[in-house]
């Protein structure tokens, strides 16, 4: 017999072993929610991608509702508010959505600080985690310790430490059939599941090479306030700090890479690369590098290229291309997705665009269609944590100059989280006397 939304809201929040359940209020289990239909949700982290996230999940056909958000910012939290019950969305069809009306967020329910996302994720039943990628580690445990649901963004932690505690969080939500859903969201879009599905079924062959772009001109910055603490600096400006961000090449080029691992249907075993600071060198850049440039091995030998830079006023590339023993695919992007045998030139699928759908929308649809329905269905988290390991040990080999093999990375002991989360407390990585941070320097940085 098929299990309701209810029973299963309740059945799959029950965190085995007693000494959790004891500790834990009855509330956290989903206790709370049998009595309405109503899929309770918190949003942990108020940025754009948070609020982004917020609306798209309030947009689904589900009987959903908001009631709890978190930051550790004040003005994060009201900016995220605000533009959800006042900015008009629209579906896929251009259609005007009212999600305001699914919003039960009063004052006593917006919760500020660091240990903020605790409250509000003991009032959900499905929570979505899109602060910076450093806190995505804790986050998510809590999240899973208190027998949550979860749509967690990318990447999912910036040192190995956090990737740990990632899969060891992973292992216990799959025990207690916790739909996760990561936002990789190529393998909710269209084009993406369709090609991969004739390139696992074998339409090229086996993939021997390829190479995977996020070629652009770089992001936004902060110029530091009189008055803000090295901490609140450091966090308004997270994408230059690898304890919050972990470089480009895993916050953002961390999709490229997933997909190469998709393609491969593994991991690499070994990375080396070059990078350094060529066009974004000033002190407001922080510690990150403005190009990767990497070779992942793979167990078969396969050799993936992966690329990624930030240089303003040149050419962008955000795409991935493969090479297999029958055929080849340039492109990903939409209706030039085209697999085409080496033989005589055939095209062995093209994409047709039509119908396509955000796949940003796709996986919340598909997320919480699956909890409505009481099924256990999504279980990324463990990919999510494995491909953001690769993008580590991109980092890893870019800042060192050395190969890095899979294990190295995986056990590294480096953590670059701060000892201590508070306003007036130190991050590790600290500006000299001039104003600018320590780099990595390959050939002389230890990154394991």
């Amino acid at each position: 017999m098929e299990t309701n939304r209810r029973e299963f809201l309740k059945s799959s929040s029950l965190i085995t072993g007693g000494a959790l359940l004891s500790t834990l209020p009855l509330s956290s289990y989903g206790y709370h929610n049998s009595a309405n239909d109503v899929i309770k949700i918190a949003l942990v982290g108020c940025g754009g991608r948070g609020t982004g996230a917020a609306a798209q999940a309030l947009s689904t056909k589900q009987n959903v509702q908001l009631v709890a958000m978190a930051d550790a910012f004040q003005d994060r939290l009201e900016g995220a508010f605000n533009a959800l019950t006042k900015r008009k969305y629209k579906d896929d069809n251009g259609a005007e959505i009212d999600i305001k009306a699914k919003i039960d967020v009063p004052k006593e329910r917006m919760f500020v600080g660091f240990d903020a996302y605790k409250q509000a994720i003991a009032l959900a039943d499905v929570v979505l985690l899109a602060t910076p990628p450093g806190f995505r580690p804790m986050h998510f445990e809590e999240a899973v310790n208190q027998g949550k649901h979860v749509f967690m963004e990318k990447p999912v932690a910036t040192d190995a430490v956090g990737v740990r505690q990632v899969l060891a969080a992973a292992e216990k939500a799959k025990a207690n059939k916790l739909n996760v859903v990561v936002g990789l969201q190529r393998h909710y879009q269209r084009n993406y599941r369709e090609a991969m599905k004739r390139i696992h079924d074998g339409a090229l062959g086996d993939i021997v090479g390829g190479n995977v772009y996020w070629v652009s001109g770089g992001v936004w910055n902060n110029p530091r306030k009189p008055g803000q603490t090295e901490m609140e600096y450091q966090m308004r400006n997270w994408y230059y700090f690898n304890w919050l961000c972990g470089d480009h090449i895993n916050e953002q080029h961390i999709h490229n890479i997933d997909v190469a691992n998709w393609a491969k249907r593994g991991y690499p075993v070994e990375a080396r690369g070059t990078g350094g600071r060529e066009v974004r060198n000033t002190k407001e850049h922080g510690e990150i590098f403005d190009h990767h440039i990497v070779d992942f091995t793979y167990a078969d030998g396969t050799l993936i290229n992966s690329q990624c830079r930030h240089y303003e006023g040149t050419y962008s590339i955000v795409d991935e291309q493969f090479l297999g023993t029958k055929g080849r695919i340039d492109s990903f992007n939409g209706d030039k997705t085209i697999l085409k045998a080496y033989k005589g030139g055939k095209v062995l699928y093209a994409h047709q665009g039509k119908g396509d759908r955000n796949p940003y929308q796709v996986e919340h649809d598909e997320l919480f269609e699956a909890i409505a329905k009481g099924e256990y269905k999504f279980a990324d988290a463990e990919n999510g944590a494995k491909s953001t390991l690769t993008a580590i040990m991109g980092r890893m080999a870019t800042y060192s100059g050395k190969i890095i093999k899979w294990d190295e990375a995986l056990n590294s002991s480096v953590s670059l989280m701060p000892e201590r989360l508070a306003w007036d407390a130190l991050p590790k990585l600290l500006p000299g006397p001039d104003g600018y941070y320590p780099v990595a320097v390959p050939g002389k940085s230890l990154v394991v």
